[in-house]
């Protein structure tokens, strides 16, 4: 069968595929690929060794194919490859469509060397399909798993930046500042309050100063997750002092029927730090 000749012939070319790709390499890309240090290349190409042993097998009946778990670990490890993240994305399909010319090449060259069994036409183009399928089912996984890496870093980003826009400041010790600075709007202040009231349990933080004056504006459903908040903090022992409470938010409070008779209210942070000898 001239599949069987083919498999043997494509396996034992898979490391002087990896030579060839990397010596037609363009190295002026960015990323992964415009690397000189030797560890990392030589990383480089036994990632590039590992894709040709699966992609192989793609040419072997007994074989799942690009589905193999095998395979989707390969793919997986790449797409969580630091190196290859810091890479355009367009760069790294680029290599992919490289890889299959490579393959494409390599059956016509199995084809050409055949001389005492026949391959027609049909063989060919069968086998070309083989691989444009392959190398397309791989782009997409790839592609899949490159998109769930980005949205796992952007989430843990974005994450980081909300809590850094509410951040609490330890001011001696169970005692804690949180500045609030901007605008606040519902999802800001969903994060403060969950935030806020897990640092202060795992810190055991029993008194707490939200200074708003650097808040322009509170609108109806903020204000009211602040009060929120108020409650969820007294109810794990926290004890609240308010500061800079602008005459809008306060005005806002009392249509809202707010009441903050629980909680000790000061027109500066620096008197309320004051008033519990917290001056620097």
């Amino acid at each position: 069968m001239p599949t069987d000749g083919l498999y043997s012939y494509i396996k034992s070319k898979t490391n002087d595929l990896t030579e060839e790709w990397y010596k037609s390499l363009d190295k002026s890309q960015d990323g992964v690929y415009s690397t000189s240090d030797p560890q990392q290349i030589e990383l480089l190409k036994d990632q590039n060794r590992a894709f040709h042993a699966l992609f192989t097998e793609l040419f072997n009946p007994s074989k799942a194919g690009i589905h193999d778990d095998e395979f989707l670990e390969w793919i997986e490890s790449i797409a969580n490859d630091r190196a290859h993240q810091r890479t355009p994305f367009n760069n790294i399909l680029s290599e992919f469509f490289r890889t299959q010319q490579q393959y494409m090449n390599l059956i016509l060259s199995y084809a050409e060397s055949m001389k005492q069994e026949y391959v027609s036409l049909k063989d060919v183009y069968r086998w070309n399909e083989i691989v444009v399928q392959g190398i397309n089912e791989v782009i997409l996984e790839f592609s899949r798993q490159n998109k769930k890496q980005s949205d796992y870093q952007l989430n843990a980003q974005k994450q980081m930046i909300d809590e850094l826009s509410s951040p609490i400041i330890q001011l001696a010790p169970k005692t804690a500042l949180l500045p609030l600075v901007g605008e606040i709007d519902t999802h800001r202040a969903k994060v403060m309050f969950d935030h806020t009231l897990q640092h202060c349990s795992e810190q055991y933080i029993d008194t707490l100063f939200i200074d708003l004056s650097g808040v322009p504006i509170i609108d109806t459903m903020v204000a009211q997750q602040i009060f929120q908040l108020i409650k969820g903090l007294k109810l794990i022992g926290v004890q609240t002092s308010l500061s800079g409470l602008r005459p809008e938010i306060a005005q806002t409070a009392v249509q809202l029927g707010i009441s903050f008779s629980d909680v000790t209210i000061h027109s500066t942070l620096a008197q309320a730090l004051e008033r519990k000898q917290l001056i620097f």
